[in-house]
């Protein structure tokens, strides 16, 4: 049996009000604290959709955050507005479906670890192979543009590569097969007079 944590799902009334939820959007929205210790899980929801799902704009809207952090893990937070049929009037409504992002790390098989990289520079790396600009990575990382080119120099350093592409040409491409320690090494003939061991 699996710990994995299904997606979380809520139906909100307009007033960010639970109408339905399941065990899975308490345990995310509730972490570390079990589940099982949540006595009013309509009010604890409520409080926690308007303080970690919602962010103010600057014209005093409010709309939903795309990400959520739970412990360790990220989850894509995706909004639905959902409207009543007119014949019954109902009110406007939200649901929310937390979904697990998986860890880049993950996604890509540990190819990552070769480079010896740090949290954060791996954090900036997977900004990158989204395709963000310094400056959205600076954003998201809660840092200045020129951190996040200090960073990319270190990493660069590290995958022995030069440029932004290079970087991410150096996590796919695929990883060189090992030569058997007893194997004789080949001779490419270059010209009459050179030859090359490889």
């Amino acid at each position: 049996m699996t710990n994995a944590i299904s997606a979380g799902i809520l139906l909100l009334e307009e007033d960010f009000q639970p109408i339905a939820f399941n065990s899975a959007a308490v345990q995310i929205l509730a972490f570390p604290t079990p589940p099982d210790k949540i006595r009013q899980p309509e009010v604890f929801l409520k409080d926690k959709v308007k303080l970690r799902l919602l962010k103010q704009n600057s014209d005093h809207s409010s709309q939903f955050v795309p990400e959520y952090r739970s412990g360790g893990r990220h989850y894509v937070c995706r909004t639905f507005r959902l409207f009543g049929c007119e014949l019954h009037k109902s009110p406007l409504r939200t649901a929310i479906v937390l979904e697990r992002h998986a860890s880049f790390a993950d996604v890509l098989g540990g190819s990552l670890g070769r480079f010896d990289l740090t949290h954060r520079e791996m954090e900036t790396v997977r900004y990158l192979v989204e395709g963000l600009t310094s400056k959205e990575i600076a954003s998201r990382m809660k840092i200045s543009p020129n951190t996040v080119k200090a960073f990319l120099r270190i990493v660069m350093v590290k995958m022995d590569c030069s440029t932004r592409s290079g970087i991410v040409g150096r996590i796919v491409e695929p990883r060189p097969c090992a030569r058997p320690a007893d194997a004789e090494p080949q001779k490419r003939r270059i010209s009459s007079s050179v030859v090359f061991t490889e």
